[in-house]
């Protein structure tokens, strides 16, 4: 289930702040990670399966000071979007996949190779 985390986090320039980015792209599970706030002091990660304090105990150890504003479930809006997208298609629409055959190298003709035989 995807969750959606808010960490404010102290951060005094833009050193700090692409740290601070790292640090959250870097746990397993996230999907995306953003600046809010007005002053760019809050981090919000989008993600799967992902530790909110975790993250923010490993930016308290390697940035500063952090603390986990909310966490929530991400919107279910977007999934019935797609739902109502893949429905609009014609009834007898069967989608083409190409799979490309890799070439091992094999020669049709099978001549001699060699002028001595």
């Amino acid at each position: 289930m995807k969750k959606k985390m808010v960490v404010k986090v102290s951060m005094n320039g833009d050193k700090s702040r692409s740290k601070a980015l790292k640090i959250a792209v870097g746990l397993s599970g996230v999907e995306s990670a953003a600046l809010k706030g007005d002053d760019k002091s809050q981090i919000e990660v989008t993600g799967d399966g992902v530790d909110a304090v975790k993250l923010t105990s490993l930016l308290r150890k390697r940035v500063g000071h952090a603390e986990l504003v909310s966490v929530a479930d991400a919107s279910g809006d977007k999934k019935e979007e797609k739902d109502e997208t893949k429905s609009e298609q014609p009834p007898n629409y069967i989608p083409y996949y190409y799979q490309a055959v890799p070439s091992y190298g094999y020669v049709e003709n099978y001549g001699p190779s060699c002028s001595i035989l």
